[in-house]
């Protein structure tokens, strides 16, 4: 979301957390106001990519020449059903086309993105049509490539070669090579040029009663219909009618452009999360540059009234532009192709208070018509997305809160079986690894976090000693309340100088507040028993009943925020990404 900067300590610095912001140096605490951001629509990391084709060796189709081949593109959903996102121009008489035709895509990185890629000789008496109108049943098929977005992203040329065939691999193990076809991806400059500004205003109307008001900005973009929606917002400064705000950082991309408007709010804090409106203005980009080179202030005005005849009250109030600055910084994809890594790990909750995996109203209970238990989705959803990122996918993986065979409670036992490494073989492994290990531990208790938590960090220490460019994501899915939270946070607050992420995904019913207060967004930043306050926001929490059937996946709900919690990371530690 929105590149904002906060370091406020105490409750009003939860308003300008984040450093979900890709430019932030301090990852810091959100409240009331993220979720008011995720409820306007606002959700992970998205780039805009360039894709660009070439073909080599392709079947000739025509008697006389050439095949002259046009490329279409498609996206597969989730249910295997394609959608045209483009076609390509057509190139006469050539086996080894090179297309002008670009094609954009946005990327997004908590979701599997599969591409589809047809190729086709159009006969010549439709040489003189747009591409558009052409019939793909009335052409010659050449060949079909498929492949998930993520695998061309993370070369370090972000080019990926894939062979053509006739027939779709998957049904056919005789399928016959047609040539091979070349996809680059570029990602766009805008996904990485950054406005830095620093904002402050004089004059502001008070709205507290005893002190004055501790203000802080949400800025938004106006999108079609006129709806805005929040893409950035500062710390809250308590008690100051002309604050000052730290900078705060915009991705060009995301506001969609320099002469875009954007809406800014001037709010009033309060603990209750209902924040008084102070003031606003509309601007672009171009124009807060204008406005910093002028040296003037900007009137905020509040609306009035409504419908018809609504207008706005022009305040004393100003805003002024004090710094106003473009950059472009290395994203998250830069890291990808320069050969970083994302390292998944898994932790399941085995305590007794799943209930008997023998029974069906077990969250354990395996389904013999193989409908997957709540565990199971979420280890494969969010698998998925992350294996494309992990070179050797093998996986550590543990259970916790059981008693193996002819032993004590354990509280972080190797899923495989094993006493001498935790790994597994892709995610089909990690399942296997899972359904053994119901029939071979007794489910006990109490739910402890920190045994896992610090094993997971161990391998992230040892892998910073060694200079390996990996940064690890461990996702915990729990039945119920931990039972070791202050050891828990500081096995937390530890782990945030780590490159580490803690995905938590709690499934059953029960009631997961401890949890929210582990994420640390909707309050302060963890502290040990030891009074040290966590360098950075490493734990996404998601109730798996919340987002089961809504819109937002389990696995997009997880991975929104790891982007952002990796470049963190990358940043406060001036690790380049360089091949």
């Amino acid at each position: 979301m929105g590149n904002c900067f906060s370091d406020v300590p105490g409750g009003r610095a939860a308003i300008g957390g984040t450093a979900r912001g890709l430019l932030n140096a301090i990852d810091a605490p959100n409240d009331a106001v993220d979720n008011f951001l995720r409820s306007r629509g606002y959700h992970g990391l998205f780039s805009q990519i360039e894709l660009s084709f070439s073909a080599s060796g392709l079947r000739d189709r025509d008697f006389l020449s050439k095949s002259d081949p046009m490329m279409v593109l498609y996206t597969r959903g989730k249910h295997g059903a394609l959608e045209e996102i483009g076609r390509t121009e057509v190139v006469l008489n050539s086996l080894d086309p090179k297309w002008i035709t670009k094609h954009l895509i946005m990327y997004h990185f908590e979701v599997v993105q599969f591409l589809v890629f047809r190729v086709y000789d159009i006969d010549t008496q439709f040489h003189n049509l747009d591409v558009k109108m052409l019939k793909l049943e009335e052409q010659q098929f050449l060949g079909e490539a498929t492949c998930a977005l993520s695998e061309i992203i993370i070369k370090s040329d972000r080019s990926l070669a894939l062979e053509l065939r006739r027939e779709d691999p998957i049904r056919s193990m005789h399928s016959q090579n047609c040539g091979k076809l070349l996809v680059h991806a570029e990602e766009c400059v805008g996904s990485k040029t950054t406005v830095e500004m620093i904002f402050r205003c004089s004059d502001l109307e008070n709205r507290d009663l005893f002190s004055k008001s501790d203000p802080f900005l949400i800025i938004s973009k106006l999108v079609e219909g006129g709806t805005h929606i929040p893409i950035c917002k500062t710390e809250v400064i308590k008690n100051d009618l002309s604050p000052q705000w730290k900078p705060v950082f915009l991705n060009i991309q995301q506001v969609g452009g320099k002469d875009n408007p954007l809406i800014l709010e001037c709010y009033n804090f309060n603990t209750n999360g209902k924040h008084d409106l102070i003031g606003k203005v509309q601007k672009s980009l171009a124009e807060l540059e204008k406005l910093h080179a002028s040296g003037q202030g900007e009137t905020l005005f509040l609306p009035t009234g409504g419908g018809h005849n609504s207008h706005n009250k022009v305040l004393k109030s100003r805003v002024y532009l004090d710094k106003f600055s473009e950059s472009v910084q290395y994203s998250f994809l830069d890291y990808l192709s320069a050969g970083f890594e994302l390292n998944f790990m898994v932790a399941i909750d085995f305590t007794a208070s799943n209930g008997n995996p023998r029974l069906p109203d077990s969250l354990h209970y395996i389904d013999p018509s193989g409908r997957p238990n709540a565990y199971q989705k979420a280890i494969v959803e969010v698998g998925e997305v992350l294996q494309f990122y992990d070179s050797d996918k093998r996986f550590p993986t543990w259970g916790f809160g059981a008693r193996p065979i002819d032993g004590p409670v354990s509280h972080c036992f190797n899923l495989n079986g094993s006493s001498h490494y935790c790994e597994v073989e892709g995610i089909q492994g990690i399942m296997m690894a899972y359904t053994s290990a119901l029939l071979n531990v007794s489910l006990a208790g109490p739910t402890l976090f920190g045994p896992v938590i610090s094993n997971a960090a161990l391998i992230a220490s040892q892998s910073v000693a060694t200079g390996a460019r990996k940064y690890f994501v461990l996702l915990i899915i729990t039945d119920g309340v931990v039972t070791d939270l202050q050891e828990t946070k500081d096995a937390l607050v530890k782990a945030s100088d780590l490159p580490l992420s803690i995905l938590i995904v709690g499934v059953g019913g029960a009631d997961f507040k401890e949890m929210e207060i582990l994420d640390a967004d909707k309050g302060e930043r963890l502290e040990s028993s030891f009074g040290r306050v966590a360098s950075r926001d490493i734990v996404q929490f998601v109730p798996f009943r919340d987002v089961q059937s809504g819109e937002i996946s389990v696995v997009q709900a997880l991975l929104a925020e790891l982007p952002t919690q990796f470049l963190s990371y990358m940043r406060n530690r001036n690790i380049q990404p360089t091949l």
